[in-house]
């Protein structure tokens, strides 16, 4: 119990770190809660007009989630998975940002390449099938998460396949603003061109 308490904890601190806020701010572009959607995450940072800055905080995102369960391994599997919905929990309520973070999306992917890589790889690839044919990242990153704890309810075990419902489950909560504005025709589409 202590192990998974730790891991946890570590899990928390991990997700809790704003890479997309951070990012930005060395990168002389403000503070990335004024732009856009006022989200910290990857899509958001690629309304700043730069997408290596975005990608970076893509990456930076999915690996605190892979980082936090391979942390958390070091006590077990159940401390693993503990550390994996901390470091979403994280990134989602920043303690830093009183509580107010990122979506989870790129974090979940990391989480969910350490405990089931190949439910991680149709995710992306729903991920991507989706916003190419619809350029929303909302119903993407919606799609992919439903999905993925579809295809976890019946091809992975009981505590991993749990994790990945309580992720999606997250996730769904996190975009319920974008739900609103998806079924009112006003959501944002991907966009890769400045301003």
């Amino acid at each position: 119990m202590t192990g998974m308490l730790v891991a946890a904890g570590i899990g928390y601190f991990l997700g809790s770190i704003p890479f997309g806020l951070l990012l930005t701010r060395i990168a002389g572009l403000g503070d990335i809660r004024q732009v856009g959607s006022g989200n910290i995450g990857a899509t958001n940072v690629l309304r700043t007009g730069n997408t290596m800055l975005a990608a970076l905080t893509l990456v930076c995102d999915a690996l605190k989630g892979a980082g936090a369960v391979l942390i958390g391994g070091m006590w077990g599997e159940y401390a693993a998975l503990a550390a994996g919905a901390a470091v979403v929990v994280g990134h989602m309520f920043p303690v830093w940002l009183g509580f107010r973070g990122g979506k989870g999306v790129a974090t979940a992917l990391g989480v969910l390449s350490m405990i089931a890589w190949p439910v991680a790889l149709a995710a992306v690839a729903l991920w991507l099938v989706t916003a190419l044919l619809f350029r929303y990242a909302s119903l993407a990153a919606l799609v992919a998460a439903v999905a993925s704890a579809g295809v976890a309810g019946f091809a992975i075990e009981h505590p991993r396949g749990a994790l990945i419902a309580l992720i999606a489950i997250l996730i769904v909560t996190r975009h319920r603003e974008n739900v609103h504005r998806l079924l009112a025709g006003t959501e944002s589409r991907i966009s890769f061109r400045k301003g």
